[in-house]
């Protein structure tokens, strides 16, 4: 099967996205913030050596393109509710190589998909640690049991290793990368890279 990346993906919706960063620079910058890495990501992730997918809630802009945010020719699924678990486990239910990323670490680049994708020929699962103890990346090569993610905390200091524990197979590690969630992450991205 031809590998699959799904991303993340929000409508750019004033005060729906980028909320923790909008407390400190207000809605319309955060929202600006977002559009920017969304952009970046879409753009920078689209390779012939993978199908990609926008996976988009809420489900009712699936067809929208957001001035051309989204772009018309990329495949999407609507993420259809439910938590993350219930939303991840819809994804890693098709034939792997599936790997997901989201729009939070606009520093990230094709080859990292690929180096994803190379692990994936070697190990069950692979993962990208995040600086705060989540992941900016996760791949399986194989339908992924219904339980797996079950008794994840997400959101949460531990939710890597509670992932990396209920995946019970060999998981590859990828570099680690920090989150652009807030003004405080969002200002050492500026200070290490060209803003978005």
């Amino acid at each position: 099967m031809t590998p699959t990346l799904f991303i993340f993906a929000k409508a750019p919706m004033l005060g729906k996205v980028k909320t923790r960063l909008a407390a400190d620079t207000g809605h319309v910058h955060a929202r600006r913030i977002y559009r920017a890495m969304t952009a970046k990501i879409l753009r920078e992730m689209q390779d012939p050596r993978w199908q990609t997918v926008l996976y988009v809630t809420p489900d009712n802009h699936i067809t929208e393109s957001f001035g051309g945010l989204w772009p018309h020719n990329m495949l999407r699924f609507a993420q259809r509710g439910g938590g993350l678990s219930a939303r991840s486990a819809r994804i890693f239910a098709e034939k792997g190589p599936v790997i997901t990323i989201g729009t939070d670490i606009p520093s990230m680049k094709r080859r990292d998909i690929a180096a994803g994708f190379r692990a994936l020929k070697r190990h069950d699962a692979v993962v990208g640690p995040a600086a705060d103890g989540g992941f900016w990346l996760l791949g399986l090569n194989a339908p992924a049991r219904p339980d797996l993610f079950e008794d994840i905390r997400w959101s949460h200091a531990e939710t890597r290793a509670d992932m990396c524990a209920a995946i019970k197979g060999t998981t590859a590690l990828l570099r680690t990368r920090e989150d652009v969630d807030d003004a405080a992450s969002y200002g050492r991205f500026k200070a290490s890279r060209v803003s978005p």
